[in-house]
């Protein structure tokens, strides 16, 4: 059984061609039978910026949509989210007073919130730390998020998060009390128990009952683009070769291979998704 021609949507992957492979990666994601991706920002440390001001993201911003602009050249339909990376708040934090890092990255989301109004970007990035943190910092993370989930909001625009593994129930609490909605926030490395968006990493043994439940849900590869770690987390031909595998196995129908790639992500993010 063939895969009908069909969009094939990667929901969360970097591309760099500076510490990485570039427009190569995004050539084998297309060979692969992508065509569609969101190319997410990545920490301001991997662009060799320091910021110590809000306006030093710019400089990561302008960087990620130069990098969207050469991967369209590939065939590719690129979606760019840009935000501040929840670690931000540890490496800020080690140089200088934590109040000040926090303002710093709410910041930082403001002006990410400025591209999406423009037009140049089509989602934010934020989230909270995933890894274990003192009270302060994780209080000061949330202030953070908050403060991407009311941009959001306000912005009409949809937000990805990067936090710890779980169904970060609260999230979905601090979501209506911004006023976005739930189906509007899209849990990064999801797992199946979100009451969020899932975007489920291309691999993820729950994808085929979530499909045959009709859940709403992504898939993504968050593929690091970095020659010291080849292949992470994993390839960019996983989120097209998993999806194949799955429907050739019976596991996906046509049904399940549109709704993943083409409605789910067109709906939450307010995009067009076709061929």
């Amino acid at each position: 059984m063939t895969l009908p021609e069909s969009p094939i949507t990667d929901d969360h992957i970097h591309i760099d061609p500076v510490n990485g492979r570039g427009i190569e990666a995004a050539k084998e994601f297309r060979r692969a039978g992508g065509t569609h991706l969101f190319l997410v920002t990545k920490p301001s440390w991997s662009c060799g910026v320091e910021p110590s001001q809000a306006g030093d993201f710019r400089e990561v911003f302008d960087r990620t949509i130069a990098i969207a602009e050469q991967v369209r050249t590939a065939g590719l339909c690129v979606f760019v989210v840009l935000g501040v990376h929840p670690a931000e708040i540890t490496r800020l934090s080690a140089r200088m007073e934590l109040g000040g890092a926090a303002a710093l990255m709410r910041g930082a989301l403001d002006l990410a919130a400025g591209y999406v109004a423009e037009g140049r970007a089509v989602a934010i990035k934020s989230g909270r730390p995933h890894y274990p943190v003192d009270d302060a910092i994780w209080v000061a993370s949330n202030g953070v998020l908050a403060h991407a989930l009311a941009l959001g909001a306000e912005t009409g625009c949809a937000v990805q998060i990067h936090a710890e593994s779980g169904p970060c129930a609260d999230v979905a609490e601090m979501a209506d009390a911004a006023g976005i909605g739930r189906g509007r926030v899209v849990k990064h490395f999801a797992t199946p128990d979100t009451p969020l968006v899932p975007s489920l990493i291309a691999k993820h043994e729950a994808i085929p009952a979530l499909a045959r439940e009709m859940r709403a849900f992504t898939m993504e590869s968050d593929y690091m683009d970095e020659n010291r770690r080849p292949g992470a987390v994993i390839g960019p031909k996983s989120v097209p070769r998993f999806t194949r595998r799955l429907f050739e196995a019976g596991e996906l129908d046509e049904d399940d291979v549109f709704r993943i790639h083409a409605e789910t992500p067109s709906r939450v993010y307010g995009v067009d998704i076709s061929l």
